[in-house]
C-alpha cells in the first residue's frame, strides 16, 4: 500500500475533525421522546430539545430521530478514541515488524485495517484512491 504515513496523517486529521464537531454539540446522552398529540418527536438530552417532527412520511422521521440519538457526541467521541487506538496499535505492530526484519518490512506498511477505517472518509477531497481497500 502506498503512502501509509500519509494515510495515518489523513485518518488522524479526520478523527480530530470528528471530535471537534462532537465537542461543539450539546452533550449526550440523547434519547428519542414523542408527543403524538402535538405531532412532534424530539431528540433530547437533559437540557436541550431538537424537534425533528413526526409528519406523515411513514417511519422515516422515527429512524432519523433514532439515528441522531444513537450517534450522540458521547458515542462519537468514544468511537474516535477507539479508532485512534487502532491506529496506535497498527503503528506499534508495524514498528515491531520492521525491527524484527532489520529495518525493512513491506507488510508492515500494508494495512487493510487502516484502509477500511479511511473508507468512511472516501468523499473527503484529501482521500486518495490508492488507499481504497483491496478485496
Amino acid at each position: 500500500m502506498v503512502g501509509m504515513v500519509d494515510l495515518v496523517q489523513f485518518l488522524r486529521a479526520r478523527l480530530d475533525e470528528d471530535a471537534a464537531v462532537a465537542r461543539a454539540a450539546k452533550p449526550g446522552p440523547w434519547a428519542v421522546e414523542e408527543d403524538r398529540e402535538n405531532l412532534t418527536r424530539w431528540v433530547v438530552n437533559e437540557e436541550h430539545t431538537l424537534d425533528v417532527g413526526l409528519g406523515y412520511v411513514g417511519n422515516r422521521t422515527q429512524g432519523d430521530a433514532a439515528h441522531i440519538a444513537r450517534h450522540d457526541p458521547t458515542r462519537v467521541l468514544a468511537e474516535v478514541e477507539a479508532k485512534r487506538q487502532i491506529i496506535e496499535q497498527h503503528e506499534r505492530y508495524a514498528a515491531e515488524r520492521r525491527r524484527m526484519m532489520g529495518g525493512w518490512d513491506p507488510q508492515s506498511d500494508d494495512s487493510p485495517i487502516l484502509a477500511a477505517l479511511a473508507t468512511v472518509y472516501a468523499d473527503h477531497p484529501d482521500y486518495r484512491p490508492e488507499w481504497a481497500p483491496t478485496t
